[in-house]
């Protein structure tokens, strides 16, 4: 049976070590009352919530799914769901980071990023009702009405009511500027919309009241493509104006999805037959306004990968410990027993080390992200902020593509680490596989995640971000490249972000020849940058485990070791990427289609 034990200790290096995250925060007027002691006591107290109440239900969750009423409509979540997301709401939790105007207990970004990692460790397809209700809530909090604000703020704030966003439709995926969903205008401001989404992730359920579904749909007089795309925000009641439920809304689930795994999530056909919704923000202008909801959706989804690869490598180093299978190549290190146990084997600490090193730097990046935001959303300073949010816009892609496909690879690992134990359902390995592998095709594919970071992010600009982010990194070089006891990690890093810089130019320059070389560039140089980006994380926290190293704790030992696997093991995949992106376009378009 699998097991879980939230990683606090390591949260607490990244967000007070590595990052400094209250001093940071307690200089903006939000946050000035924060500090380390109550940051350390609501994630404790978060930390049992998931391992208590929400990993219980994990594999029952799985096994049972979601069942579907077809005549009514309605959708019943796995036992204990319904009770777990009472707790839910009655701790605060919905609340956490949100906005006090509405009722939130307006804690800084960053530790509601953390609770949700252990969530998402715990039970990500429970996790994901409540995550796409605070992506609602801050779409609707940028772009709302003051109306729509007072309707819908304070009830997605307390976790009473659900949200969800309706992008997808039978004909077309990411490719959004297909989409058909119609919204006629009636006469009392309020518009009918009509149309089929899919793949909607917590479309339908027994959790919450009532359901607010942020709905992408065209008005009569829109353009073809993206820039005809509406936003309305389409309750499952319609709310009276005293805020109590109303009628039930013309929205309705009409088939369940059969997927490869999150199971206990229930991802649903919708159909809207004339549907009352009202506008958010301006005619035409809704994938503007939902960026808001999907980028916050592709960090959240990052952040369920890392919460995989935790809890995945946890168990398969109990596992690792107890298993006995052989002796090892150097000779007996467990002589009193027929066998050693497997974790002295040199390939299984490899596979291990592979998840640990990827979920940690996974963490610190997604720490670093958040408070990123924190700062852009509570700063003063005009510069501050615009520096923040070119920083979270560049690190977005590479947060959800470069995680989610890192935790495919380790998740796969600790099964493996198992043997064929690992592929049977008892010991719960196996789910975590195909929890994992969603997480790398929705809210914009990873494919779609590469396009954005080198053709928008980077080539966009010109390299602005880019460099902007290397000057970090040749700070870090310069301050510590003379320390003989950082060369290892130093120099391997400055290296990188060189090949990087002339990566770019080089694409860059055959991108002006054929746009198809982005295409063919863009999945190996995320990749790249991706590595880049956990080096800078990785030398940073090994200096900080080299000072710490003689204090005797192991804790700083093992950062240590984990930095060098990472280094010596991990980094140099890059060295393969580049080549493969240099090749370009022609060896993936020389054959004609009639022969694939």
């Amino acid at each position: 049976m699998a097991t879980y034990t939230p990683p606090l200790r390591d949260m607490q290096f990244v967000m007070h070590e590595l990052l400094d995250a209250p001093a940071q925060l307690k200089r903006l007027p939000r946050h000035s009352d924060i500090d380390a002691e109550t940051m350390n006591a609501v994630l404790e107290e978060g930390g049992k919530f998931a391992a208590e109440v929400l990993f219980p239900i994990n594999r029952s969750g799985d096994e049972e799914g979601c069942t579907l009423d077809k005549a009514s409509g309605e959708v019943a979540a796995p036992a204990g769901f319904k009770a777990a997301y009472a707790k839910f709401v009655e701790g605060g939790w919905a609340a956490l980071s949100c906005d006090p105007a509405y009722g939130g207990q307006g804690l800084p970004l960053i530790v509601n990023q953390c609770f949700y990692e252990m969530m998402n460790s715990a039970n990500q397809a429970w996790t994901m009702y409540p995550g796409l209700t605070h992506g609602a809530y801050e779409c609707l909090h940028a772009h709302g009405t003051p109306e729509q604000k007072q309707t819908y703020l304070p009830r997605l704030t307390s976790g009473h009511w659900t949200g969800t966003m309706c992008l997808t439709e039978p004909h077309c995926g990411t490719d959004l500027g297909m989409l058909r969903t119609k919204a006629e205008p009636q006469a009392d401001g309020q518009y009918r919309i009509t149309g089929q989404k899919i793949f909607i992730s917590s479309g339908e359920h027994d959790l919450a009241e009532n359901i607010v579904h942020l709905v992408l749909a065209r008005l009569p007089d829109a353009p073809q493509g993206s820039k005809g795309i509406s936003l309305f925000v389409v309750p499952k009641f319609l709310p009276n104006a005293d805020g109590t439920l109303g009628a039930r809304n013309g929205i309705r689930c009409g088939a369940l999805e059969h997927k490869m795994g999150i199971h206990g999530n229930a991802t649903c056909q919708m159909n809207l037959d004339g549907a009352l919704g009202t506008l958010v923000g301006e005619p035409h202008r809704g994938l503007a306004a939902m960026f808001v909801m999907m980028n916050a959706a592709r960090l959240g989804v990052g952040n369920q990968s890392l919460g995989l690869m935790e809890v995945a490598y946890q168990n398969a180093v109990a596992y690792a410990r107890d298993r006995l299978q052989m002796r090892s190549l150097s000779g007996p290190k467990a002589p009193d027993k027929p066998a050693d146990p497997i974790i002295v084997h040199p390939d299984v600490r490899k596979m291990l080390l592979t998840t640990r090193a990827y979920a940690e730097g996974a963490r610190a990046m997604s720490m670093y992200i958040a408070l990123l935001i924190d700062r852009e959303l509570s700063t003063d300073d005009d510069d501050e902020r615009r520096e923040c949010a070119d920083q979270v816009a560049l690190l977005t892609p590479i947060a959800k593509a470069f995680t989610t496909d890192n935790a495919w690879l380790a998740t796969s690992h600790c099964m493996q680490v198992y043997g064929g134990h690992g592929y049977v359902r008892e010991w719960g390995m196996e789910q975590y596989v195909r929890d994992a592998r969603i997480n790398m095709i929705y809210e914009g594919t990873n494919t779609i995640q590469s396009l954005d970071l080198l053709g928008r992010k980077v080539l966009g600009d010109n390299g602005k971000k880019l460099k902007a982010f290397g000057a970090q990194i040749a700070e870090f070089v310069d301050e510590y490249g003379t320390d003989e006891a950082m060369q290892e990690f130093v120099n391997p890093l400055a290296d990188l972000g060189d090949k990087v810089t002339k990566l770019t130019t080089e694409l860059g320059m055959k991108a002006f020849g054929n746009p198809d070389e982005v295409g063919a560039a863009a999945v190996d140089y995320l990749r790249v940058v991706g590595h880049l980006v956990l080096a800078w994380f990785w030398a940073r926290m090994a200096q900080i485990a080299l000072q710490k190293a003689g204090s005797g704790d192991p804790f700083y030992v093992a950062k240590l070791a984990t930095a060098r696997f990472y280094f010596a093991k991990l980094l140099p995949e890059t060295a393969g990427l580049i080549r493969s992106a240099r090749t370009g376009v022609a060896p993936l378009m020389a054959m004609e289609e009639a022969l694939f």
